[in-house]
């Protein structure tokens, strides 16, 4: 856990909007220094010149997660201008939905590379960083938050591909956190599992690589767009305001992090159905009403 953030160091992906951004933003009024990564280079120059005017230092790179080499080069920028970080938040995040054998290889190397491998490098490249920190001082204090869904604890369907990769930030998370504690008491690490916040995620599709974008989405593709932007646009509860759980739960050495704690009851049913071996819940149970309109649109002509 973190107990002061002043004068440490934040490194966080997918920082040009949403969860990043507003974790960005809380990090400098508590005077941390910031390592603003994003594929988006517009809105990383926006943040960035933003969050200088805040008064923070401010290392602004343009970095595609799913790439190995990148995230490399971004630890040793890290390295090089602020020494080891102390809050890594491997948060960078893409959408995709759509009828599970529907999604291509593209779709599949694309969620699986951002939502998935990003997770990976980040804990690969910056956890050794870390590690070398406390070793060399006992008063260092690091924690690492990377984030997964609520997808990653249910099983939505029509959403297969993005709830496959978010399932595995949950298990590496939990892994990560347990490893962690078998060699240092120093570094900590967290999961976060949003329900629908306002984020841009489903917007995702504007920094999809153009080899990777498809001729013509589906029908189930376009309907699982279209409910995404639905729910995701109805949030009440805000980016900035996860963005603040984030660091309270930092600070608290709290693992799992909800922005809608009411959502856990359907995490619940999913328990039970494993535990008691019955078939999975019908997800629409408690709204029918959508699971008649997503049939319904997904038999149309």
């Amino acid at each position: 856990m973190i107990t002061d953030f002043k004068n440490k160091t934040a490194v966080l992906t997918g920082a040009g909007s949403g969860f990043g951004l507003e974790c960005a933003r809380i990090g400098a009024r508590l005077g941390m220094n910031l390592v603003l990564a994003d594929v988006q280079q517009d809105a990383l120059d926006k943040a960035a010149a933003e969050l200088q005017a805040m008064g923070a230092q401010v290392l602004a790179v343009r970095v595609d997660v799913s790439k190995a080499a990148q995230v490399e080069t971004l630890g040793r920028a890290v390295q090089q201008r602020f020494g080891a970080p102390h809050f890594v938040f491997n948060n960078a995040g893409v959408g995709a939905g759509g009828l599970i054998w529907e999604n291509t290889v593209q779709d599949w190397e694309w969620v699986i590379g951002v939502n998935l491998m990003g997770v990976a490098h980040g804990i690969r490249v910056f956890t050794p960083m870390m590690l070398e920190a406390a070793k060399k001082d006992p008063t260092y204090q690091g924690h690492i938050v990377n984030t997964a869904s609520m997808a990653g604890l249910l099983n939505a369907p029509n959403m297969g591909i993005y709830g496959a990769s978010k399932h595995a930030v949950v298990s590496m998370s939990e892994t990560l956190y347990q490893d962690l504690s078998l060699v240092t008491q120093q570094i900590g690490a967290s999961v976060l599992c949003p329900f629908f916040v306002p984020t841009g995620i489903t917007q995702s599709q504007r920094n999809r690589p153009v080899d990777a974008v498809p001729v013509k989405p589906t029908r189930s593709q376009l309907i699982g767009q279209a409910m995404s932007d639905k729910a995701v646009g109805s949030g009440k509860v805000s980016a900035a305001e996860v963005a603040q759980k984030v660091f309270d739960a930092i600070a608290a050495n709290q693992f799992y992090i909800y922005s809608h704690p009411k959502a856990l009851a359907s995490v619940q049913t999913r328990l039970e159905d494993i535990m008691l071996a019955r078939n999975p819940t019908d997800p629409f149970a408690s709204k029918p009403e959508l699971g008649v309109e997503l049939r319904r649109a997904l038999s149309a002509d």
